[in-house]
């Protein structure tokens, strides 16, 4: 049997880590068989608190295509150990994605965490389901303000998680809102202290029992 890590590691990309002077410890790995092939815990949670990720499919032709998605944490969902799945919101109705999911099932997720400095790459196939509402209905967002058409469902071959290296630090605004309007508030309350100050610049009477 061939390592889940083929999936991506083809002869050509081999020959370029045997060039470049990785191809030995990505050997190792492979004869343990390579990347991970089922969703565990770890992974599960991390999806569970994802707002947004990458989908990527490709033509018939190889000509590839790059998506956003986003939704509140918990769009996408974990059905079991091998899928995934969220409902497709209506956008520009393009439908690039659609397209090539008809005629190429081949498909990857790439999930960045940019608060913590995390990314995971999952490779698999995808499908699109148009005519099963009650699907769809199952993996809407509660109180999520958008329009479903269909739902997509994942089934993951492969995936594999990155380290932190090059990965800018950013927060979402929503989540810094309470300790920023906190700062703002407190900045309110010096100011006014400042103003007073500079208004009544006497000094404050010295009390009593500090006179000499």
């Amino acid at each position: 049997m061939t390592p889940a890590s083929d999936i991506a590691f083809s002869p050509a990309v081999k020959s370029v880590q045997k060039r470049r002077g990785s191809r030995a410890g990505y050997a190792r790995l492979e004869a343990k068989g390579g990347w991970a092939t089922a969703i565990d815990a770890d992974l599960a949670g991390f999806i569970a608190g994802m707002r947004s990720f990458y989908l990527a499919t490709a033509s018939k032709e190889g000509q590839p295509y790059m998506q956003h998605r986003g939704g509140p944490p918990g769009f996408l969902r974990v059905l079991d150990e091998k899928t995934l799945a969220f409902a497709d919101f209506s956008g520009n109705r393009q439908y690039i994605t659609t397209g090539n999911l008809a005629e190429n099932p081949k498909a990857m997720i790439f999930l960045m965490d940019y608060q913590n400095r995390q990314r995971v790459k999952i490779w698999g196939t995808a499908r699109v389901i148009e005519n099963d509402p009650e699907l769809t209905a199952s993996l809407f967002p509660e109180a999520y303000r958008a329009r479903a058409e269909a739902a997509i469902l994942f089934t993951v071959e492969a995936w594999d998680a990155n380290c932190p290296q090059h990965i800018p630090q950013m927060l979402f605004a929503e989540d810094v809102a309470p300790t920023v309007d906190a700062l703002k508030a407190r900045i309110a309350a010096l100011e006014a202290e400042n103003a007073r100050l500079r208004a009544d610049p006497s000094p404050s009477p010295t009390p009593p029992h500090e006179r000499t």
